[in-house]
């Protein structure tokens, strides 16, 4: 979109206040300027337009009498004018006025630090494949490996200064998409029907293994996936390229007052293709809960046993080595073990791990080992077919016959419609996310109950510490240990402490503040080391703190709120990772509180207990969204069966983490394979396959494939 002159002019005065950048003839602010207004034609056009509206009323005098006291302009003020108003919005009792300030505050500083030109700044060595190994903690370790061990090692010591290539190809199955059953957008036009057995909307952690398992059934299974399919080749570690391709989005995703950014993979394999690679099995309790509270059947701890046996052999799930720490995770492992507390590695999906530190921006060396590189080539193997670029719109179930999935054929690149796909099969499976699943239910016809309602985020905030060495935490595998002390809680509900890796702007959006002490505190980032504190929500139970809503112009809302004893959790965990950071060594520790000062000792923490918490007061993200279209046996207050039936529509089911009855409690990725894999099972026994039968694979396509 374009801005008008003045809307530019502000932009621009904003820029060079929350960088800080140079006041002309320096042209640094326009050029950032520029670049935010190309970030803003890539979104929702109603987002624009509220970001475009935002960005004109602060010009209005109105405005700058109500904000700074003066009948000016944002940008007419002088530099210390403008830093008192974005003071007073980021401060304000008013939680629109925090809203506002944390969409400027957000946008112009990601764009910013997503600029590889900034990197030597902040000590950001950018993408490993591009150079050598700079740190102890990158690159193959020494020494022998073993089946057992998820890192690559090299014989002999180090990387020999030599740049990290891929350990393995890509499987072949999807080395050569025009033979494997990948089908692109690009290669569709016009008007696609197709026939299968099963039709599966979403390619994550609940689609690709759902697509497995029945293909193995015998199923003719066709799979569609929104997302664009990456090669590794493409995975380039470039931060904004990779947000923007793997992200829901492009990664801005959040909740409507943007207290909450949420994030979710679009591509395909989902979020699978950008998760940490943490495989947790779900706690015996929590599947006790569900059994009792919720219903469900066949899915307690030694039900799920062997599923989740299958599942961590099929993905080389194995904890992480004591030698293959990061001096963040190391951090964590001995800050805890010092306090007596409990810590110790994370198990991940990996083989051949090179300790990249690009986890969450896709694996370019064919390390990870998730739903495009394991279930989506099994099912591949046995005939099923994927759909990339593809968005389900709508799905049609009659009383009698087949149903319909009738969906939109995207251009990869800028999202514009290409053409129209209409898969016909007699069961159909709702794997789009905890976002997607409800949303198409309810344009569908199908929602109600709980669809859309009991939104589960995990919420998460972050600790960082600053320290006399280097830590470097954008390198090295970034999730390796986990501190699970707290995880039960006296209720069943606690928090646990893990640490993200550190990308310049996801590291800006979070670190708080503006302006020249934003600009230091990023600066600091090659001694700082974060930890992230993760809630299990909804310990008022029978709440629903947040939901998932479809309003009337098509427009997806998510809302969601932090409920009090949810809160006071969140606040204890802040309270544990701060102490850990402590006994680890760091010299001052910052909370992700607007307009907060550091910490130099464990004293003042009673202080930080007290701050003010609410929504855009204190930053919290997710990256575990689940729960809104959960089993239960009521449908008033669930979506599914304990079969993952939608209530009352037969042939339609759901199987992602919006099937979860509650929090799990744990990073949910092993979770939702396993309750997609009892899922799966079920519709197979209850639906045999071979009824589309190979004639009708691709009925009326005929001229409409490139």
């Amino acid at each position: 979109m374009m801005l008008a002159p003045r809307q530019q002019a502000t932009l621009v005065a904003l820029c060079r206040r929350m960088v800080p950048l140079p006041d002309e003839p320096d042209p640094a602010a326009a050029r950032l300027a520029r670049a935010v207004e190309v970030r803003l034609g890539t979104l929702d056009p109603e987002q624009s337009a509220r970001f475009a509206a935002l960005i004109g009323w602060m010009d209005s005098p109105l405005a700058g009498m109500a904000s700074a006291g003066r009948p000016l302009g944002f940008a007419s003020l002088a530099a210390i004018r403008q830093d008192a108003w974005l003071r007073r919005w980021e401060r304000s009792p008013l939680p629109p006025l925090r809203t506002a300030f944390q969409a400027l505050r957000r946008m112009i500083l990601s764009s910013f630090y997503a600029d590889p030109s900034v990197y030597p700044e902040i000590g950001y060595r950018g993408p490993l494949h591009t150079r050598v190994p700079a740190v102890a903690w990158e690159g193959p370790l020494p020494g022998a490996g073993s089946p057992a061990d998820p890192v690559a090692r090299r014989d002999g010591g180090g990387s020999g200064g030599a740049r990290v290539i891929p350990i393995r190809p890509q499987l072949d199955l999807l080395t050569d998409p025009e033979v494997s059953g990948v089908i692109g957008g690009h290669r569709l036009r016009g008007d696609t029907r197709v026939r299968a057995d099963v039709v599966i909307i979403g390619s994550g952690a609940g689609g690709a293994v759902a697509a497995a398992r029945l293909a193995e059934a015998g199923h003719d299974v066709v799979v569609l996936e929104e997302g664009g399919y990456w090669r590794p080749e493409h995975f380039t570690e470039n931060e904004a390229e990779m947000t923007s391709r793997l992200y829901a989005e492009a990664g801005g995703r959040a909740t409507e007052d943007l207290a909450l950014p949420l994030l979710q993979g679009r591509a395909v394999g989902g979020g699978t293709t950008v998760n940490w690679l943490a495989m947790l099995r779900t706690p015996d309790w929590v599947l006790d809960e569900w059994a009792a509270e919720h219903g469900t059947v066949g899915m307690r701890a030694a039900d799920l046993a062997p599923v989740f046996a299958r599942i961590e052999d099929e993905t080389s799930t194995r904890p992480v080595p004591d030698d293959a720490h990061n001096p963040p995770n190391r951090a964590l492992l001995e800050g805890a073990r010092a306090l007596g507390w409990h810590a110790g590695a994370m198990r991940v999906n990996a083989h051949g791990c090179v300790r990249s530190g690009f986890c969450g921006l896709g694996c370019r060396y064919g390390a990870r080992r998730a739903a495009a590189d394991v279930y989506l080539p099994a099912a591949l193997a046995r005939g099923a077919r994927l759909f990339a670029d593809v968005r389900a719109d709508r799905i049609d179930a009659p009383a009698t016959g087949p149903r319909r999935v009738h969906g939109t054929v995207l251009d990869r690149e800028t999202g514009a419609p290409r053409g129209t796909i209409t898969v016909e099969a007699p069961v159909v499976v709702v794997a789009a996310g905890a976002v997607g699943t409800p949303a198409l239910l309810q344009r569908s016809g199908m929602g109600g109950g709980g669809v859309g309602r009991f939104l589960r985020l995990h919420p998460t905030t972050a600790v960082a510490g600053r320290y006399g060495r280097e830590m470097y935490g954008a390198g090295g595998i970034p999730l390796s240990s986990v501190c699970d002390e707290f995880l039960r809680g006296s209720d069943g509900y606690g928090f646990w402490i893990e640490t993200p890796p550190l990308y310049p702007a996801l590291s800006s959006v979070a670190m708080p503040g503006f302006g020249a002490a934003h600009r230091e505190l990023m600066r600091g980032l090659p001694n700082t080391a974060t930890m992230i504190v993760l809630i299990r929500d909804g310990a008022e139970r029978g709440t629903s703190n947040g939901s998932v809503q479809v309003d009337r112009s098509g427009r997806v809302r998510i809302r969601y709120r932090v409920g009090r004893t949810d809160r006071e959790r969140l606040l204890r965990g802040m309270e544990a990772a701060a102490r850990i950071q402590f006994a680890a060594g760091a010299e001052e520790v910052f909370t992700l509180h607007a307009g907060a000062a550091g910490l130099r000792s464990p004293a003042e923490l009673p202080a930080m207990m007290r701050r003010p918490s609410g929504p855009n007061q204190l930053g919290i993200l997710s990256a575990h969204v689940n729960g809104t279209c959960r089993i239960g046996t009521d449908p008033a207050h669930s979506g599914c069966t304990p079969d993952g039936e939608r209530h009352g529509v037969g042939g339609v089911y759901v199987a992602d983490g919006s099937l979860m009855p509650t929090a799990p409690g744990v990073n949910p990725q092993e979770t939702i394979m396993a309750m997609a894999t009892v899922v799966a099972e079920r519709i197979a026994a209850r639906h045999p396959g071979g009824r589309a039968g190979s004639a009708g694979r691709y009925a009326g396509t005929a001229g409409n494939r490139e």
